[in-house]
């Protein structure tokens, strides 16, 4: 008769299926925003964001670098727990937040083309990507965080036990700082050379000074 009952049904291991989903997000969704972030950041160059918009633009793209990559080495290295999602949450959330601003002070001073807005939905979704497949792969914790289920949260940060692999650890930061540090670390060296503040520009005011 349990081949008649839906609720008999097997779905395969759950332990395959949480095994599944952390390649997925190890493999699949860190590289797909390490691919886009490489590429918004040529045309930001192309479009000469040191004399259009200037070093604000940059400090802004800065923030959204550091909202992304600290919930980021956090979940390779740390144990997922209540704070750790709790800083993934949050992060998540202000980028969301850059993202709104960075794109709303550009686009009158440097009109970013359509295929920089392209971009700028792969940079966007992918954190939330990232997010939702902690929390599906971490439900006791994730429940535990806002008072429900019946675990209590871990609040005390450790080291993933075991790790994960350091081979995959090299790649994956060493591409990380290959294609995302490095190149908007130039960037914002390069626009603070042409246009020395932090300060927003307006469309109708000159847009940078000349290098010293």
């Amino acid at each position: 008769m349990d081949e008649l009952n839906p609720a008999a049904e097997s779905y395969g291991d759950p332990v395959d299926v949480a095994r599944t989903m952390q390649r997925i997000t190890l493999y699949a969704i860190l590289p797909l925003w390490i691919v886009p972030a490489f590429i918004d950041y040529l045309f930001h160059r192309k479009s000469s964001i040191q004399t259009t918009s200037g070093t604000h633009e940059s400090m802004i793209h800065a923030l959204q670098m550091s909202s992304a990559g600290l919930p980021t080495l956090m979940g390779l290295l740390l144990e997922i727990n209540a704070p750790v999602i709790a800083v993934m949450i949050g992060a998540t959330a202000v980028h969301e937040a850059l993202v709104l601003w960075d794109v709303a002070y550009a686009e009158p001073l440097r009109r970013p083309t359509p295929s920089e807005q392209h971009m700028h939905s792969f940079l966007e979704v992918v954190p939330i990507m990232a997010l939702v497949s902690v929390l599906a792969l971490h439900p006791a914790q994730t429940a535990a965080l806002v008072g429900a289920g019946d675990e209590q949260p871990s609040w005390r940060l450790r080291f993933k036990q075991p790790p994960l692999d350091k081979r995959y650890l090299a790649a994956i930061l060493g591409c990380v700082t290959l294609f995302g540090v490095l190149p908007y670390a130039e960037e914002l060296l390069r626009c603070y050379r042409t246009d020395r503040t932090f300060k927003p520009h307006r469309p109708a005011e000159p847009r940078a000074t000349q290098p010293a």
